[in-house]
């Protein structure tokens, strides 16, 4: 059996030499480059099953590498090496493809060991098999669904690799997305476990019972302050603090906030002693603090002391497959023996779930208790929801136009004429494609769903070309192939779609 191979990528001899020799102890066969040229040409040598990436190098750097190294390698598990001060772009490597992250200095030499086992193990593992997720255990402990949709996997992946490393984390998403819940896991997967996590929502207290909920206060502080009560701050030591809604907290809040996060003190109110506290911090908002930065109503420098992670929760519209499954969750928690009929399946799935998770569980709370019996049909759902996809399907018969439809196709004509000879994407950096394509994948969904009203099916695609031969298949098949109002339904002109017909090489 041939030796598994690892590729450390860094321009400081010294730690290079370390991971030779303690890698080499372990079995592994070690190939070591201090520079980009070297780097690549050992990539197109040799096969390896994971690579140890420095995120500074003198003539480029990790986020590039590691992005040369999946495009020639794909399954080889990149681990990025840091400093404490670039941990936010270790961050980064993780949301774009990397396995893990190692800080500098190495302390934990077992842990470092451990850490590679797993990344080759993953890498090497059989060919289709089903590997059971790291975090699934700890997801199932505190309840949490996370479900089949990517977006929210990697996001769930990324929270549980984060949550093993004392670093504040802001998570952003709107409400009845289930940020508490993702801070609980979160909690639940760090080495705080067994410590206290406490929530506090910073926009249900006024201003000044806010001040002495998180810092506490001393005997006669101000009027019925009877005895000295600790604060929250210091109830939560050593454990996780959530600062729920961190958006509505006060200026004068932001500023003691952030003195806590700077220098681990904080003093009661009415107290003469700064109190020390190990607190891990979570922040969740739906507010886009960014935009209140601008607006002078949040703190630029407590937003840095926050956002040294920061978690996006998808909302439930962008994880349409996972309705189902969440429904008969909710559907089991309120009666066991109770199940969802198929078209009232199909109705949740074409609504738009403005309140997420929490409207779903609200609607099948609703829907347990008008059921008579233990099958839940479209009619014992909401009258706002029933009323809501009756109008959007109305809305949308033969001719009358889908929304997005036409700025879907348009967007996905552009790009791929603009691949033809060259690829468009090169010069995007990856978050900007991230971003692209997410909104093309926005615009997807709310053509097909709204054509799955008329019982048009959607199929997984793997790119632009399959999503806009579905699309323009699916108006075709609803208008029973009549040209001109499917060209309608999809917003384009007719001799536009007659050219997509053939270029699609559809037929009836």
């Amino acid at each position: 059996m041939l030796p598994i191979q690892i590729l450390i990528i860094d321009d400081e001899a010294d730690v290079c030499s370390f991971f030779r020799r303690l890698l080499t102890k372990k079995g592994y066969e070690v190939t070591t480059a201090t520079n980009e040229p070297d780097a690549l040409s050992a990539l197109a040598a040799t096969r390896f099953s994971a690579a140890l990436v420095d995120l500074k190098l003198p003539d480029t750097d990790g986020l590039t590498l590691l992005q040369a190294v999946k495009a020639r390698q794909p399954a080889c598990e990149v681990i990025i090496m840091t400093g404490y001060s670039t941990v936010k772009t270790a961050v980064t490597a993780m949301q774009l493809g990397a396995y893990e992250y190692l800080e500098k200095p190495f302390e934990d030499i077992g842990q470092i060991e451990e850490l590679i086992a797993r990344a080759v193990a993953h890498e090497n593992r059989p060919q289709g098999e089903q590997v059971r997720d790291e975090w699934a255990e700890v997801a199932a402990a505190v309840g949490f669904r996370v479900g089949t949709a990517l977006p929210m996997r990697r996001l769930v992946s990324l929270a549980h690799k984060v949550a093993g490393k004392n670093i504040n984390v802001l998570i952003q998403g709107k409400t009845g997305t289930g940020k508490e819940v993702l801070a609980r896991f979160i909690h639940a997967a760090s080495n705080r476990a067994d410590k206290t996590f406490i929530p506090v929502n910073c926009g249900a207290l006024p201003e000044n019972l806010l001040e002495s909920e998180l810092f506490g206060h001393e005997r006669g502080a101000f009027t019925g302050a009877s005895q000295t009560r600790r604060g929250i701050f210091e109830l939560a030591n050593q454990g996780t603090l959530l600062l729920d809604e961190i958006g509505d907290a006060s200026p004068m809040i932001q500023v003691k906030l952030l003195r806590v996060l700077e220098t681990g003190e904080f003093m009661r109110v009415g107290g003469e002693r700064p109190i020390r506290t190990d607190v891990r911090v979570i922040a969740a908002t739906n507010v886009d603090l960014e935009e209140a930065i601008r607006e002078k109503t949040f703190r630029e420098d407590l937003y840095y002391r926050l956002n040294v992670v920061r978690l996006e929760i998808p909302s439930l519209q962008q994880r349409q497959e996972d309705i189902p499954d969440l429904a008969a969750h909710f559907v089991r928690q309120f009666n066991p023996a109770a199940h969802l009929a198929p078209e009232a399946v199909r109705m949740l799935q074409n609504y738009s779930w403005p309140g997420n998770i929490r409207e779903l569980a609200n609607v099948m709370r609703r829907a347990v208790v008008m059921c008579p019996d233990d099958t839940i049909l479209p009619d014992h759902l909401s009258s706002r929801l029933q009323t809501a996809v009756g109008q959007a399907a109305s809305a949308l018969t033969p001719g009358t136009g889908i929304p997005g439809a036409a700025e879907f196709l348009q967007a996905s004509e552009q790009l791929q004429e603009q691949s033809s000879g060259a690829n468009p994407f090169e010069k995007l950096t990856a978050p900007e494609l991230e971003r692209l394509l997410s909104a093309l994948r926005g615009i997807e969904t709310t053509v097909l769903s709204a054509m799955g009203l008329h019982g048009a099916t959607a199929s997984p695609r793997q790119g632009l070309k399959e999503t806009e031969t579905e699309a323009i298949r699916n108006a075709l098949n609803l208008c029973r192939w009549n040209i001109t109002e499917a060209a309608r339904t999809l917003g384009i002109g007719r001799n536009t779609l007659y050219r997509k017909i053939r270029q699609l090489g559809l037929s009836r």
